[in-house]
């Protein structure tokens, strides 16, 4: 490839990955999907309701993937609960409130479940091709966030970070990246970040020492983290996902994160405020993220790869 400035041509020679994650129309590629996923910008794709009838037409498609490109991640959200994209063959997995409300009985029987439920999760997903899910939910339960509720593993931070560990753990013997997200927490605000943009008045002081602890406890032991579509007016005037202060000062130097960080689909109404989907890839990249997710437009991906 010719040498170039631009951002993502920037981030292909950095992490010799494509650093766009997109997404496929349905149980099958097209000739415009094969032709999308060869682009050497595009390095993973996500998978969605749409694309997944049996668990043997998954790891059909994850095939046809491969043939296209050997080296593609290929990820879904298979948190469990409301979020969960593979059904039809696979386990139905709990809402992980259920190991928190679990563990103010019996902590101990609550942590092995969540890390047997892990495990689980990890290893059905990777029996049909797939890398990884975009898990575990670091978020906290605040009471406030619908999008959140039980999605988060419990509202008290030191049960949360036990039950988020136990599951990370539950995923890594099973041989799965882990992803933590929101970052640096969804569940204390009550807008929805897929169809509005939340915003966050509070303190530094106040999310330090609350909806940030499970990412700094947790940051050495993930993969991957997934920043909030969330503005924090006090910290900084951008939603986090495409802040340089948050993705580098905080989570890169403070929190000492490694890995990878994955901004949330840049389709969300969370992010459309930033500008056309070109600035969007553009901002996100440059304030720090590895991989740009963009979801269920097939127009914006066409857009961005040119």
């Amino acid at each position: 490839m010719p040498a170039s400035n631009k951002p993502c041509d920037l981030a292909l020679a950095r992490a010799g990955r494509g650093p766009l994650m997109v997404d496929v129309g349905g149980l099958t590629l097209t000739a415009e999907d094969k032709e999308v996923l060869a682009h050497p910008w595009v390095g993973s794709v996500i998978l969605f309701s749409r694309n997944v009838d049996t668990p043997a037409q998954i790891k059909a498609l994850t095939d046809e993937m491969r043939a296209v490109k050997p080296d593609l991640w290929i990820a879904v959200d298979q948190e469990g609960g409301r979020v969960q994209r593979f059904r039809e063959g696979f386990t139905r997995l709990p809402a992980m409130r259920t190991f928190g409300d679990q563990y103010d009985r019996d902590p101990v029987a609550a942590l092995a479940a969540a890390r047997a439920c892990g495990q689980l999760m990890a290893t059905e997903v990777k029996a049909v091709g797939v890398d990884f899910s975009f898990a575990p939910v670091l978020d906290l339960d605040g009471g406030i966030s619908t999008v959140i509720g039980d999605r988060a593993f419990h509202s008290a931070v030191n049960p949360a970070i036990a039950l988020q560990r136990a599951f990370i753990e539950g995923m890594k013997a099973a041989g799965m990246m882990t992803i933590g997200k929101h970052f640096p927490g969804h569940g204390s605000v009550a807008a929805d970040s897929h169809v509005d943009l939340p915003v966050d008045d509070r303190s530094w002081n106040e999310i330090e020492a609350y909806d940030l602890r499970p990412f700094a406890a947790l940051a050495a032991e993930l993969d991957g983290i997934m920043p909030a579509h969330v503005v924090y007016p006090q910290i900084d005037p951008l939603p986090a996902g495409f802040s340089e202060h948050w993705l580098q000062t905080v989570l890169r130097q403070q929190l000492g994160f490694k890995g990878l960080i994955f901004s949330d689909d840049l389709c969300m109404q969370g992010a459309v405020d930033i500008g056309p989907i070109t600035e969007r890839v553009d901002v996100a990249l440059a304030a720090g993220c590895d991989v740009v997710l963009i979801c269920n437009d097939r127009g914006a991906v066409l857009e961005v790869l040119g």
